[in-house]
Protein backbone atom coordinates (compact mmCIF):
# COMPACT_ATOMS: atom_id res chain seq x y z
CA UNK A 1 0.00 0.00 0.00
CA UNK A 2 2.78 2.44 0.95
CA UNK A 3 4.50 1.66 -2.37
CA UNK A 4 1.48 2.99 -4.25
CA UNK A 5 0.29 5.86 -2.07
CA UNK A 6 2.19 8.17 0.26
CA UNK A 7 1.25 8.29 3.93
CA UNK A 8 -0.26 11.81 3.69
CA UNK A 9 -2.36 10.64 0.74
CA UNK A 10 -3.55 7.58 2.67
CA UNK A 11 -4.69 9.60 5.68
CA UNK A 12 -6.33 12.11 3.33
CA UNK A 13 -8.30 9.25 1.75
CA UNK A 14 -9.34 8.11 5.23
CA UNK A 15 -10.55 11.64 5.91
CA UNK A 16 -12.29 11.74 2.54
CA UNK A 17 -14.22 8.54 3.30
CA UNK A 18 -15.47 9.73 6.67
CA UNK A 19 -16.15 13.20 5.32
CA UNK A 20 -18.39 11.79 2.60
CA UNK A 21 -20.38 9.93 5.25
CA UNK A 22 -20.75 13.12 7.29
CA UNK A 23 -21.74 15.12 4.20
CA UNK A 24 -24.43 12.58 3.35
CA UNK A 25 -25.65 12.60 6.96
CA UNK A 26 -25.98 16.39 6.82
CA UNK A 27 -27.84 16.65 3.51
CA UNK A 28 -29.84 13.41 3.44
CA UNK A 29 -30.24 12.77 7.17
CA UNK A 30 -30.46 16.45 8.27
CA UNK A 31 -27.71 15.89 10.84
CA UNK A 32 -26.94 19.44 11.98
CA UNK A 33 -25.65 21.01 15.19
CA UNK A 34 -27.48 24.34 15.13
CA UNK A 35 -30.61 22.78 13.63
CA UNK A 36 -30.77 20.33 16.53
CA UNK A 37 -30.42 23.14 19.06
CA UNK A 38 -33.04 25.30 17.32
CA UNK A 39 -35.48 22.39 17.15
CA UNK A 40 -35.04 21.77 20.87
CA UNK A 41 -35.23 25.37 22.07
CA UNK A 42 -37.90 26.78 19.77
CA UNK A 43 -39.63 23.82 18.13
CA UNK A 44 -39.75 21.62 21.24
CA UNK A 45 -38.65 18.76 19.02
CA UNK A 46 -35.66 16.80 20.40
CA UNK A 47 -35.36 14.34 17.49
CA UNK A 48 -32.35 15.90 15.82
CA UNK A 49 -30.59 16.32 19.16
CA UNK A 50 -31.30 12.65 19.86
CA UNK A 51 -29.48 11.86 16.61
CA UNK A 52 -26.41 13.23 18.38
CA UNK A 53 -27.04 10.78 21.22
CA UNK A 54 -27.01 7.92 18.72
CA UNK A 55 -23.91 9.29 16.97
CA UNK A 56 -22.05 9.74 20.27
CA UNK A 57 -23.02 6.29 21.56
CA UNK A 58 -22.06 4.53 18.33
CA UNK A 59 -18.75 6.40 18.13
CA UNK A 60 -17.92 5.50 21.76
CA UNK A 61 -18.72 1.80 21.25
CA UNK A 62 -16.78 1.71 17.99
CA UNK A 63 -13.77 3.59 19.32
CA UNK A 64 -13.35 1.49 22.45
CA UNK A 65 -14.10 -1.61 20.37
CA UNK A 66 -11.12 -0.71 18.20
CA UNK A 67 -8.98 -0.39 21.31
CA UNK A 68 -10.20 -3.75 22.61
CA UNK A 69 -9.17 -5.36 19.31
CA UNK A 70 -5.75 -3.72 19.45
CA UNK A 71 -6.53 -1.45 16.50
CA UNK A 72 -6.33 1.86 18.38
CA UNK A 73 -4.02 3.17 21.08
CA UNK A 74 -6.25 5.49 23.06
CA UNK A 75 -3.39 7.40 24.67
CA UNK A 76 -2.18 8.44 21.21
CA UNK A 77 -5.45 10.10 20.26
CA UNK A 78 -5.50 13.90 20.10
CA UNK A 79 -7.87 14.46 23.01
CA UNK A 80 -6.26 12.06 25.50
CA UNK A 81 -2.65 12.93 24.66
CA UNK A 82 -2.87 16.54 25.85
CA UNK A 83 -3.68 18.45 29.01
CA UNK A 84 -7.23 19.63 29.52
CA UNK A 85 -7.90 23.21 30.52
CA UNK A 86 -11.54 23.48 31.70
CA UNK A 87 -11.46 27.28 31.33
CA UNK A 88 -10.55 26.92 27.64
CA UNK A 89 -13.40 24.46 27.10
CA UNK A 90 -15.90 26.78 28.76
CA UNK A 91 -14.79 30.04 27.13
CA UNK A 92 -14.07 28.50 23.72
CA UNK A 93 -17.30 26.52 23.72
CA UNK A 94 -19.49 29.51 24.54
CA UNK A 95 -17.66 31.68 21.99
CA UNK A 96 -18.05 29.00 19.32
CA UNK A 97 -21.74 28.45 20.09
CA UNK A 98 -22.51 32.17 20.02
CA UNK A 99 -20.64 32.55 16.72
CA UNK A 100 -22.47 29.53 15.33
CA UNK A 101 -25.83 31.18 16.06
CA UNK A 102 -24.74 34.44 14.42
CA UNK A 103 -23.39 32.64 11.35
CA UNK A 104 -26.41 30.36 11.08
CA UNK A 105 -24.29 27.20 11.00
CA UNK A 106 -21.18 25.56 12.37
CA UNK A 107 -18.16 24.87 10.16
CA UNK A 108 -19.37 21.37 9.35
CA UNK A 109 -22.88 22.57 8.55
CA UNK A 110 -21.54 25.43 6.42
CA UNK A 111 -19.42 22.98 4.41
CA UNK A 112 -22.50 20.83 3.84
CA UNK A 113 -24.41 23.88 2.62
CA UNK A 114 -21.58 24.85 0.27
CA UNK A 115 -21.87 21.35 -1.19
CA UNK A 116 -25.52 22.18 -1.89
CA UNK A 117 -24.68 25.38 -3.77
CA UNK A 118 -25.01 27.93 -0.93
CA UNK A 119 -22.44 30.65 -1.67
CA UNK A 120 -23.31 32.47 1.56
CA UNK A 121 -21.89 29.54 3.49
CA UNK A 122 -18.71 29.69 1.41
CA UNK A 123 -17.95 33.02 3.05
CA UNK A 124 -18.55 31.43 6.46
CA UNK A 125 -16.16 28.58 5.62
CA UNK A 126 -13.40 30.88 4.37
CA UNK A 127 -13.69 33.28 7.30
CA UNK A 128 -13.76 30.50 9.88
CA UNK A 129 -10.74 28.76 8.36
CA UNK A 130 -8.68 31.95 8.28
CA UNK A 131 -9.67 33.03 11.81
CA UNK A 132 -8.81 29.56 13.14
CA UNK A 133 -5.30 29.89 11.74
CA UNK A 134 -4.99 33.45 13.07
CA UNK A 135 -5.63 32.03 16.56
CA UNK A 136 -3.64 28.82 16.01
CA UNK A 137 -0.38 30.13 14.60
CA UNK A 138 -1.01 33.71 13.57
CA UNK A 139 -0.97 37.11 15.29
CA UNK A 140 -3.31 36.04 18.12
CA UNK A 141 -1.62 32.73 18.89
CA UNK A 142 0.71 34.24 21.50
CA UNK A 143 -2.24 35.78 23.33
CA UNK A 144 -4.14 32.47 23.23
CA UNK A 145 -1.16 30.56 24.61
CA UNK A 146 -0.58 33.18 27.30
CA UNK A 147 -4.20 32.99 28.47
CA UNK A 148 -5.00 29.31 27.96
CA UNK A 149 -1.72 27.52 27.26
CA UNK A 150 1.46 26.69 29.13
CA UNK A 151 0.78 25.52 32.68
CA UNK A 152 -2.81 24.50 32.05
CA UNK A 153 -4.54 22.54 34.81
CA UNK A 154 -4.83 18.88 33.92
CA UNK A 155 -6.98 15.94 34.95
CA UNK A 156 -4.87 13.01 36.11
CA UNK A 157 -7.32 10.35 34.90
CA UNK A 158 -7.38 10.61 31.05
CA UNK A 159 -11.06 9.85 30.39
CA UNK A 160 -14.40 8.87 31.86
CA UNK A 161 -13.68 5.27 30.80
CA UNK A 162 -10.51 5.28 32.90
CA UNK A 163 -12.51 6.65 35.84
CA UNK A 164 -15.17 3.96 35.44
CA UNK A 165 -12.51 1.26 35.14
CA UNK A 166 -10.82 2.50 38.30
CA UNK A 167 -14.10 2.41 40.24
CA UNK A 168 -15.45 -0.88 38.89
CA UNK A 169 -12.23 -2.80 38.43
CA UNK A 170 -13.19 -3.63 34.84
CA UNK A 171 -10.92 -2.88 31.87
CA UNK A 172 -10.85 0.55 30.26
CA UNK A 173 -12.13 -0.81 26.92
CA UNK A 174 -15.04 -2.72 28.44
CA UNK A 175 -15.96 0.29 30.58
CA UNK A 176 -15.94 2.54 27.51
CA UNK A 177 -18.07 0.14 25.47
CA UNK A 178 -20.56 -0.15 28.34
CA UNK A 179 -20.81 3.65 28.60
CA UNK A 180 -21.43 3.86 24.84
CA UNK A 181 -24.14 1.21 25.01
CA UNK A 182 -25.81 3.04 27.90
CA UNK A 183 -25.78 6.30 25.89
CA UNK A 184 -27.48 4.56 22.94
CA UNK A 185 -30.03 2.82 25.15
CA UNK A 186 -30.92 6.01 27.02
CA UNK A 187 -31.35 7.82 23.70
CA UNK A 188 -33.59 5.05 22.36
CA UNK A 189 -35.96 5.44 25.31
CA UNK A 190 -37.65 8.10 23.17
CA UNK A 191 -40.65 6.53 21.45
CA UNK A 192 -40.65 9.21 18.77
CA UNK A 193 -37.06 8.41 17.92
CA UNK A 194 -37.79 4.68 17.69
CA UNK A 195 -40.56 5.56 15.25
CA UNK A 196 -38.07 7.50 13.10
CA UNK A 197 -35.53 4.93 11.88
CA UNK A 198 -33.92 7.37 9.45
CA UNK A 199 -32.79 9.54 12.37
CA UNK A 200 -31.27 6.50 14.06
CA UNK A 201 -29.59 5.39 10.83
CA UNK A 202 -27.98 8.72 9.99
CA UNK A 203 -26.93 9.30 13.58
CA UNK A 204 -25.18 5.92 13.47
CA UNK A 205 -23.54 6.83 10.14
CA UNK A 206 -22.10 9.99 11.72
CA UNK A 207 -20.72 7.88 14.58
CA UNK A 208 -19.19 5.40 12.14
CA UNK A 209 -17.49 8.27 10.31
CA UNK A 210 -15.71 9.24 13.54
CA UNK A 211 -14.62 5.65 14.19
CA UNK A 212 -13.28 5.35 10.64
CA UNK A 213 -11.02 8.35 11.27
CA UNK A 214 -9.46 6.79 14.37
CA UNK A 215 -9.07 3.39 12.70
CA UNK A 216 -7.52 4.72 9.50
CA UNK A 217 -5.06 7.17 11.02
CA UNK A 218 -3.98 4.62 13.64
CA UNK A 219 -3.31 2.04 10.92
CA UNK A 220 -1.15 4.48 8.96
CA UNK A 221 0.66 5.62 12.13
CA UNK A 222 1.38 1.99 13.13
CA UNK A 223 2.49 0.75 9.73
CA UNK A 224 4.08 3.82 8.17
CA UNK A 225 7.33 5.65 8.80
CA UNK A 226 6.11 9.22 9.27
CA UNK A 227 4.97 10.67 12.59
CA UNK A 228 1.29 10.48 11.65
CA UNK A 229 -1.06 11.91 14.30
CA UNK A 230 -3.97 9.70 15.37
CA UNK A 231 -6.98 11.95 14.77
CA UNK A 232 -10.57 12.01 13.66
CA UNK A 233 -12.93 14.62 12.24
CA UNK A 234 -13.11 18.24 13.30
CA UNK A 235 -13.87 21.33 11.23
CA UNK A 236 -11.98 24.37 12.43
CA UNK A 237 -8.23 24.29 11.77
CA UNK A 238 -8.68 21.67 8.99
CA UNK A 239 -10.63 24.24 6.98
CA UNK A 240 -7.63 26.57 7.29
CA UNK A 241 -5.33 23.67 6.34
CA UNK A 242 -7.37 23.06 3.22
CA UNK A 243 -7.26 26.72 2.20
CA UNK A 244 -3.50 26.75 2.77
CA UNK A 245 -2.98 23.52 0.83
CA UNK A 246 -5.02 24.86 -2.09
CA UNK A 247 -2.62 27.81 -2.29
CA UNK A 248 0.68 26.02 -1.56
CA UNK A 249 0.21 22.39 -2.62
CA UNK A 250 3.52 22.33 -4.49
CA UNK A 251 5.40 22.96 -1.23
CA UNK A 252 2.95 21.41 1.19
CA UNK A 253 1.46 17.98 1.93
CA UNK A 254 -2.18 16.97 1.98
CA UNK A 255 -3.64 15.98 5.34
CA UNK A 256 -6.46 14.04 6.97
CA UNK A 257 -8.24 17.34 7.65
CA UNK A 258 -8.12 18.39 4.00
CA UNK A 259 -9.51 15.03 2.92
CA UNK A 260 -12.25 15.38 5.52
CA UNK A 261 -13.23 18.87 4.34
CA UNK A 262 -13.36 17.81 0.68
CA UNK A 263 -15.27 14.68 1.71
CA UNK A 264 -18.03 16.68 3.38
CA UNK A 265 -18.34 18.89 0.30
CA UNK A 266 -18.53 15.85 -1.96
CA UNK A 267 -20.91 13.92 0.29
CA UNK A 268 -23.19 16.94 0.62
CA UNK A 269 -23.18 17.44 -3.15
CA UNK A 270 -24.11 13.78 -3.71
CA UNK A 271 -26.79 14.05 -1.04
CA UNK A 272 -28.28 17.13 -2.69
CA UNK A 273 -28.41 15.33 -6.03
CA UNK A 274 -30.16 12.38 -4.36
CA UNK A 275 -32.74 14.65 -2.71
CA UNK A 276 -32.97 17.07 -5.63
CA UNK A 277 -32.09 20.01 -3.38
CA UNK A 278 -29.05 21.43 -5.16
CA UNK A 279 -29.44 25.10 -6.09
CA UNK A 280 -27.22 28.15 -6.19
CA UNK A 281 -27.92 30.68 -3.43
CA UNK A 282 -26.35 34.03 -2.63
CA UNK A 283 -26.70 36.64 0.09
CA UNK A 284 -28.72 39.71 -0.86
CA UNK A 285 -28.69 41.36 2.58
CA UNK A 286 -25.44 43.12 3.62
CA UNK A 287 -26.47 43.07 7.29
CA UNK A 288 -26.94 39.32 7.17
CA UNK A 289 -23.56 38.86 5.51
CA UNK A 290 -21.88 41.07 8.12
CA UNK A 291 -23.42 39.02 10.92
CA UNK A 292 -22.36 35.75 9.31
CA UNK A 293 -18.76 36.90 8.84
CA UNK A 294 -18.57 37.99 12.49
CA UNK A 295 -20.06 34.68 13.62
CA UNK A 296 -17.63 32.69 11.48
CA UNK A 297 -14.65 34.59 12.91
CA UNK A 298 -15.86 33.91 16.46
CA UNK A 299 -16.30 30.23 15.62
CA UNK A 300 -12.75 29.97 14.34
CA UNK A 301 -11.32 31.56 17.50
CA UNK A 302 -13.60 29.57 19.80
CA UNK A 303 -12.85 26.23 18.18
CA UNK A 304 -9.07 26.70 18.49
CA UNK A 305 -9.37 27.75 22.13
CA UNK A 306 -11.63 24.78 22.94
CA UNK A 307 -9.49 22.39 20.83
CA UNK A 308 -12.36 21.41 18.59
CA UNK A 309 -15.68 22.47 17.13
CA UNK A 310 -19.12 20.93 17.60
CA UNK A 311 -17.95 17.84 15.70
CA UNK A 312 -14.38 17.82 17.04
CA UNK A 313 -15.44 18.00 20.68
CA UNK A 314 -19.05 16.87 20.34
CA UNK A 315 -18.20 13.65 18.49
CA UNK A 316 -14.47 12.95 18.13
CA UNK A 317 -13.51 13.93 21.70
CA UNK A 318 -16.69 12.33 23.02
CA UNK A 319 -15.83 9.07 21.25
CA UNK A 320 -12.77 8.66 23.50
CA UNK A 321 -14.82 9.90 26.50
CA UNK A 322 -12.52 12.87 27.03
CA UNK A 323 -13.38 15.06 30.02
CA UNK A 324 -13.43 18.08 27.73
CA UNK A 325 -16.20 16.76 25.46
CA UNK A 326 -19.39 17.13 27.56
CA UNK A 327 -18.19 20.43 29.04
CA UNK A 328 -17.43 21.93 25.64
CA UNK A 329 -20.60 20.59 24.02
CA UNK A 330 -22.76 21.96 26.84
CA UNK A 331 -21.05 25.35 26.56
CA UNK A 332 -21.57 25.34 22.77
CA UNK A 333 -25.29 24.80 23.40
CA UNK A 334 -25.33 27.63 25.96
CA UNK A 335 -23.53 29.99 23.56
CA UNK A 336 -25.92 29.03 20.75
CA UNK A 337 -28.92 29.63 23.02
CA UNK A 338 -27.64 33.12 23.83
CA UNK A 339 -27.06 33.89 20.15
CA UNK A 340 -30.44 32.54 19.07
CA UNK A 341 -32.18 34.50 21.80
CA UNK A 342 -30.49 37.67 20.55
CA UNK A 343 -31.47 37.02 16.94
CA UNK A 344 -35.03 35.79 17.48
CA UNK A 345 -36.28 37.62 20.56
CA UNK A 346 -33.64 40.25 21.36
CA UNK A 347 -32.46 41.16 24.83
CA UNK A 348 -34.79 44.11 25.44
CA UNK A 349 -36.86 43.57 28.62
CA UNK A 350 -40.53 42.84 28.01
CA UNK A 351 -42.95 45.56 29.10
Amino acid sequence: MFDILSEPMLVALVGLFGGILLGLAARVGRFCTLGAIEDLYYGENPLRLQMWGIAIGVSVVGTFGLSLLGLLELDQTLYLARQWNPLASIFGGILFGYGMALAGNCGYGALARVGGGDLRSLMIVLTMGISAYVALGGPLSALRIWVFGGSNPTIEVPSFAHSAAHISGAGVELSGILIGVIIVMLTLISRNLRRSPSYIFWGAIAGIAIVSGWAGTQWVASNGYDATPVISHTFSAPIGETILYAMTSSGNTISFGSGSVVGVLLGAFIGCLIKGHFRWEACDDPRELRRQILGAALMGFGAVIAVGCSVGQGLSAFSVLSHSAPVTLLCIMIGAAIGLRQLILGFAPSV
